[in-house]
């Protein structure tokens, strides 16, 4: 269960659920049902790495190289939309401009420490999936800053990174998802000694390129120059 600060508003009335009921009989919900597998990780603000909140990813393919993830706050039903992730392959991020590639993180320390998992999943299975996303790269914006008390989706969406080295996860973090899940991170890091991370190792533009990254909104004049002819008077 969600420990953040529920959502302002009036309960849902009946009338709007029996609405839902009947209009999810009749619709199609294609891209949502493409969804196969819940991964949990940690997410933290790319420009402050005391931030950090559970990131709860529900993810499908669009194809072999690419799969993109709804993040929650929890696996509950009331969970909170609280960002996006895209996962591409090592091969489809080396082609990436190298002014794009700061904004993307790698996941092979996530998988091998055993901090990203996927809840319910037997180990052998799991890990079939889990060496995949090892040699991946993820692009990751939250909306909702939920770790701030917002009840609502508040401010610009920023840029968020996953944890690189041992250390930096808040240790209450840890234990809170160990105690709720029934995991033991230090025997899933044992049972993934054996996974390895991209084929030519982590790129050193990756990651924030070892720098901070914030969104930030800026005033631009957009009125026309003198050097641009003004068509309409």
């Amino acid at each position: 269960m969600s420990t953040y600060p529920e959502v302002h508003g009036e309960p849902t009335k009946t009338g709007t659920a029996f609405l839902e009921t009947a209009t999810a009989t009749i619709q199609n919900f294609a891209p949502i049902n493409k969804i196969h597998q819940h991964l949990c990780a940690f997410h933290f603000y790319a420009y402050d790495m005391t931030r950090q909140v559970e990131a709860h990813h529900y993810c499908g393919h669009q194809n072999e190289d690419m799969r993109q993830c709804l993040i929650y706050d929890s696996p509950d039903a009331d969970a909170r939309l609280i960002g996006l992730e895209y996962i591409v392959s090592e091969n489809l991020f080396l082609g990436l401009p190298d002014e794009e590639k700061p904004l993307w993180h790698s996941h092979e320390y996530e998988v091998k420490s055993g901090v990203l998992f996927m809840p319910g999943v037997p180990g052998p299975i799991e890990r079939q999936d889990l060496e995949k996303v090892a040699k991946t790269y993820g692009k990751v914006f939250h909306f909702w800053q939920v770790d701030r008390g917002n009840n609502l989706p508040l401010g610009l969406p920023q840029v968020m990174m996953a944890l690189t080295r041992d250390g930096q996860l808040h240790e209450d973090l840890l234990r809170g998802v160990e105690k709720r899940f029934g995991i033991s991170i230090n025997n899933e890091r044992e049972n993934r000694a054996h996974i390895t991370g991209p084929t030519h190792g982590i790129h050193p533009l990756a990651n924030g390129g070892g720098k901070g990254l914030k969104t930030e909104l800026r005033e631009v004049d957009c009125r026309p120059t003198d050097s641009v002819p003004r068509v309409f008077v």
